[in-house]
């Protein structure tokens, strides 16, 4: 296999505009996904959206001339640190190309520009159920966010508007 390589995406450019708006339907057609495609109107507004959100920062994986994974991030702030944070939104990788290391190298490449920002972490979230998505997390460093023992680990939640 190619080697992988990894860019930060610009979003001025055609390729990897197409290239994110593919990765991110392949995406939300899978399982640990949404398990169905893109509506047609989010594909009309993600590009715009995500080039019009001040914190967008996305990682591409490349290899063979073709975008295989994709980490959409977005910058955040810790209060209780005092410095800023990346928050991996998506992170995804074609089916063909799992198991050789794509997800490692897309949250390396995340964790290297959240130390050149001095962030003081780098968050994510991932379904329970997604057990090969909890391996690379874990193999990488990540675990369930806790603050103090007694308040126990952090939760995750969402009100749909």
């Amino acid at each position: 296999m190619e080697p992988i390589e990894i860019v930060e995406a610009d979003l001025d450019r055609d390729d990897h505009r197409r290239s994110v708006l593919e990765l991110i339907d392949a995406y939300a057609c899978d399982p640990m996904g949404n398990g169905q495609p893109l509506p047609e109107r989010v594909k009309k507004e993600l590009i715009p959206g995500l080039r019009n959100h001040p914190t967008t920062l996305i990682f591409l994986a490349w290899c063979d001339g073709r975008a295989v994974g994709i980490a959409v991030c977005f910058i955040g702030f810790s209060t209780f640190a005092a410095r800023p944070l990346i928050n991996i939104h998506d992170l995804a990788v074609l089916p063909g190309r799992r198991g050789a290391g794509v997800g490692r190298q897309l949250l390396d490449a995340v964790e290297r520009k959240a130390r050149e920002m001095n962030c003081c972490k780098v968050t994510l979230e991932v379904l329970e159920n997604n057990r090969r998505a909890l391996k690379v997390y874990a193999a990488a460093g990540f675990v369930r966010a806790t603050y103090t023992e007694e308040a126990g680990g952090a939760l995750f939640f969402a009100k749909k508007l």
